[in-house]
């Protein structure tokens, strides 16, 4: 396959997949059900290995391309990161998929899609669950060095703490609780990936100050003209309505949905029929 590689168990029920992007690095993925094409593109520190309910509930509807962002899970990584390698990893998957596909990005995945589509790539449509845009003072916004503290954090050899500091400067998470996180079975999987938090700290450079989402972004947003649906949940913090109040002003073909009673978490039992609706219509 000019594209990449499949890998099969002996039964012929496909397992793990894998693309080759522009670079070199092979990228993870897998491929289930029948019909249009979407791609789930992951916030951050998410992965193949974690439970993804939403794939099921689309998969009798669409082909639902899952796949590990570079330097998680079973995805490779081959430095320099820029953001642009990210985007390439997309288009080999789109290339996989036929030619075209739809994308659904949930959190910083929203922002990696949002720059995938204004970056020219065939994705015919858009749906975004609540990019954690921080454009107003309803929250603290992350610090200006955020990205190097991540960095330096693990160049130093501390992976947890770039982990601590994306749960309390980012997420929002009180440092106490996070103390407690560290010891808990999930920790260490964190930290395997806490080199990629720095990844989705450059796609959201920017736009995490507290101020408006600046004019050279706003322009190249403006430039994707392809059915966008811009989600939020209503029970989110404030931030994330005026977020997705933002984004689709800038966006030329959005429809804002406020999904009632849904906070960043969101149920996928209430995202799915979103979707479907939207991707079918």
């Amino acid at each position: 396959m000019p594209s990449g590689e499949s890998v099969r168990g002996g039964s012929g029920v496909m397992t793990t997949e894998f693309v080759t992007s522009k670079d070199g690095t092979r990228i993870a993925f897998d491929r289930t059900g029948e019909g249009p094409p979407v791609i789930l593109v992951a916030g951050a520190t998410a992965n193949r290995s974690f439970p993804n309910p939403l794939s099921a509930l689309l998969v009798p509807n669409f082909t639902v391309f899952n796949y590990d962002r570079r330097g998680r899970n079973e995805s490779g990584d081959t430095p320099p990161f820029a953001v642009e390698r990210e985007i390439e990893d997309i288009e080999a998957l789109i290339e996989e998929a036929g030619g075209s596909a739809y994308a659904y990005g949930i959190s910083s995945g929203a922002v990696v899609a949002l720059e995938a589509a204004a970056s020219g790539l065939a994705i015919t449509k858009l749906a975004l669950y609540e990019a954690p845009l921080i454009l107003d003072g309803s929250r603290p916004p992350v610090p200006a060095d955020y990205v190097r503290q991540l960095q330096e954090s693990v160049s130093s050899g501390h992976p947890g703490d770039a982990v601590e500091i994306f749960m309390t400067k980012a997420v929002g998470i009180p440092a106490e609780f996070v103390a407690g996180m560290r010891s808990q079975p999930m920790w260490p999987a964190l930290e395997a990936v806490a080199h990629t938090i720095a990844y989705d700290g450059a796609f959201m450079e920017g736009l995490m100050f507290g101020k408006p989402i600046p004019p050279e972004r706003a322009k190249r947003w403006a430039s994707i003209s392809v059915p966008t649906l811009v989600i939020d949940g209503g029970a989110s913090e404030p931030f994330m309505h005026g977020g997705a109040e933002a984004l689709a002003k800038v966006l030329p073909n959005a429809r804002r949905d406020t999904l009632d009673g849904q906070t960043h978490d969101v149920n996928p039992e209430v995202l799915a029929p979103v979707l479907v609706e939207f991707f079918k219509a």
